[in-house]
């Protein structure tokens, strides 16, 4: 079982179920959400308790991936980063765990469609042109 990395130190850990679950509806919405208006969602697909959705969202909260305000007696919760940030960290976290980056990323390179290579090369092309190294 692998230990919760906490974020901000570099690394990132995947999401639980729920949690994906919760961040999945958040990152679609673009708004912020209560935790009455995720549990009313989610309770399509499976059967919650208010204290359930409550707490994880508390969680998300603590390991910051949310950011909550209060609205009148709710708290409204928000993402703190994008999926495609978040999809970003997941991937260097592979990268990096995998003991041979290159061989990892020409692996990787390999499974790509031509839409998706060209899209890699516009990127860097993009990035060497800024001056970043």
């Amino acid at each position: 079982m692998r230990e919760p990395i906490e974020r901000g130190t570099g690394c990132v850990r995947g999401f639980g179920d729920l949690e994906a679950a919760i961040m999945d509806r958040l990152w679609s919405w673009q708004q912020p959400a209560t935790v009455r208006e995720l549990l009313a969602d989610l309770n399509k697909d499976r059967d919650l308790a208010y204290t359930t959705v409550m707490t994880v969202l508390d969680n998300l909260h603590r390991k910051g991936w949310l950011t909550r305000d209060l609205d009148r007696r709710a708290y409204r919760y928000s993402p703190v980063s994008t999926r495609q940030a978040y999809s970003a960290e997941l991937m260097r976290e592979a990268l990096d765990s995998s003991g041979d980056n290159a061989t990892t990323l020409l692996r990787f390179v390999d499974a790509m469609t031509d839409a998706e290579a060209e899209a890699v090369r516009k990127a860097l092309r993009k990035h060497r042109g800024s001056g970043r190294r």
